[in-house]
């Protein structure tokens, strides 16, 4: 072979060798770009959910009492009796409520239809059961967050808690007792059940006592159970022609763990138990994938 022949074959060598470098580079930028391009998906969907996760626990919507009337904006946070907002707090109702309609209120005015989500309720209270909401996880590259939230459950229902001093119509020391009194409507007896709820430490270790400004009541009964149904005994404190009466309960015990509800006609009677109806912590978790 020539000088010509060998030139050409090195050139032709050259060639072979420029493409499949390029051919290299080309790849490896692809696989380059495609991290890249995952890397900021990912820190899309982890900003996102992050941001998501603190707005919900931190707002109460718009209105605040949203689950009762049409959302303008979904909020989980609690609001209390002072009409102040709990920071980082979910509402039970809320929740439950977000669960009846989350592709709208959460897929697609939340996300814009980017991701799929659920959210998670898990009370550090064993007793109390777990609610999720949202999406099947259907994906093992789910993206989560957690936040320590504190829950209400049932406590809307609480008419009166007695761990905080109340008034006692016997002047019984509250270093001894825990007492409190509530006006009742006879009417209210008819929409309504009214239970005295007991944490289970405490059965059999007090005694109750229910009176009225009228009548003193100054004989106890053991508590010897966690629930204790109260809808007969008040509705025979109502003297003739009377429609409403002022109640004291008496608990011979200082802050007994123990509250007094009135729910719904209608109340799973499986959920009558106290650490349902006192605030409890619980882990909030929202997890998010595409």
């Amino acid at each position: 072979m020539d000088n010509r022949g060998n030139f050409t074959l090195e050139i032709l060598v050259v060639a072979i060798v420029i493409i499949l470098i390029l051919g290299i580079i080309t790849l490896a930028t692809e696989i380059s770009s495609e991290k890249i391009s995952k890397g900021i998906e990912t820190d899309n969907i982890e900003k996102t959910i992050n941001e998501v996760c603190d707005s919900l626990i931190n707002d109460p919507g718009v209105p605040q009492n949203w689950e009762d009337f049409k959302a303008k904006r979904v909020g989980l946070a609690i609001v209390n009796e002072y009409e102040n907002v709990i920071p980082n707090s979910v509402s039970y109702f809320k929740i439950l409520e977000l669960g009846r309609d989350y592709d709208n209120l959460v897929t697609k005015k939340i996300f814009d239809n980017k991701f799929h989500s659920s959210m998670e309720l898990i009370p550090h209270e064993t007793s109390i059961s777990s609610v999720k909401i949202g999406d099947d996880e259907s994906s093992a590259n789910a993206y989560s967050v957690n936040r320590i939230v504190k829950c209400d459950f049932y406590k809307k229902y609480v008419i009166k808690d007695f761990t905080v001093d109340g008034k006692c119509n016997h002047n019984h020391r509250q270093s001894e007792y825990s007492c409190n009194y509530f006006k009742l409507f006879e009417k209210n007896l008819r929409s309504s059940d009214y239970y005295l709820l007991i944490d289970e430490s405490e059965k059999n270790s007090l005694s109750y006592s229910i009176d009225t400004t009228h009548f003193k009541d100054y004989e106890g009964k053991l508590a010897s159970k966690t629930s204790i149904y109260l809808n007969n005994e008040l509705s025979s404190l109502f003297e003739v022609n009377d429609t409403s009466s002022v109640v004291f309960i008496h608990l011979d015990k200082n802050d007994a763990k123990a509250v007094l509800v009135a729910v719904p006609k209608n109340f799973d009677k499986g959920n009558l138990k106290y650490d349902y109806f006192t605030t409890q912590a619980c882990d909030f978790v929202l997890k998010a994938w595409s």
